[in-house]
């Protein structure tokens, strides 16, 4: 498990291109056969990647101090790869792609296992603290509740699903959900906004290998840009902004954790207050 401490506003700004990289991205989620985990001090997050193909995987304890993974934690779990299925305590779960699940507090045994070796799921994990138990749910994309935003003249045509949410699948303080751009449609979350109550996780999916998505974050007076490519990840403090342009269009999960539990809040930024 990879460790990332919090970096200040302050710093960020004097930070060099591979520093800031060193700080925010993730650049390898996704490998054969391996769980790979980075724990963010960003509200504490775990963030990972999960591929079975030989065999299943476990989630373990990563060094967390607990006895499991789940004794003090949740997680939702969406799978971005072929066909898959996780077992909960012996309870199975049927993921395709764009699938998600949520596993809450509590649980013992949650298994990985990929279903065509040829076309193995690639399992997203991002995992925050709780506090209460809520059940174990599946949610597929089908029925995530649509959101439909922007329009093309704007190139930000975009359908949001939202998995883990307070109308949704409850619980403790992740809310999870998908956004699908249009084709055409590069632009996301302009104009920009900040979550003073919570951090948030980007993973950025569904590109060719020599499409990159410039995704911008910073102070609003202060931003920043870091280059990212297919299945690559970024840690989004509360102070700063999280938007991105393609070139081309793309698919990206958005994860957060945090103080407070409402979908929309957030504190929007003027463009005439970007520098």
């Amino acid at each position: 498990m990879e460790t990332r401490h919090c970096a200040s506003k302050e710093e960020t700004k004097r930070y060099t291109t591979e520093e800031l990289r060193n700080a925010f991205l993730i650049e390898s989620l996704f490998e054969d056969d391996q769980l790979k985990l980075t724990y963010t001090h960003e509200d504490r997050m775990l963030i990972g990647g999960a591929v079975p193909v030989r065999e299943p995987l476990t989630l373990i304890e990563p060094d967390i101090k607990t006895k499991a993974f789940f004794e003090r934690r949740e997680a939702g779990i969406i799978n971005i790869g072929g066909p898959g299925s996780i077992k909960v305590d012996g309870e199975e779960y049927h993921l395709d792609q764009k699938d998600c699940l949520y596993v809450g507090l509590g649980k013992n045994e949650v298994v990985l296992s990929s279903e065509d070796v040829k076309n193995p799921a690639r399992f997203y994990i991002l995992s925050a603290l709780a506090h209460k138990e809520f059940p174990t749910v599946k949610i597929g994309i089908n029925e995530a509740a649509p959101v439909h935003l922007g329009d093309e003249k704007n190139s930000n045509k975009r359908t949001i699903y939202k998995y883990i949410h307070a109308e949704g699948v409850q619980s403790s303080q992740l809310m999870m959900g998908m956004t699908l751009l249009a084709p055409n449609c590069m632009w996301n979350t302009m104009p920009a906004h900040i979550h003073d109550r919570r951090s948030e996780v980007y993973l950025y999916f569904d590109m060719e290998a020599d499409t990159r998505v410039f995704h911008f974050m910073g102070e609003p007076s202060e931003t920043r840009h870091l280059v990212v490519k297919n299945e690559q990840s970024v840690i989004s403090p509360s102070w700063s902004i999280h938007s991105g342009i393609g070139t081309s269009n793309y698919t990206f999960i958005w994860a957060m954790a945090g103080e407070n539990y409402t979908f929309d809040d957030m504190e929007q930024v003027s463009m005439s207050d970007l520098r």
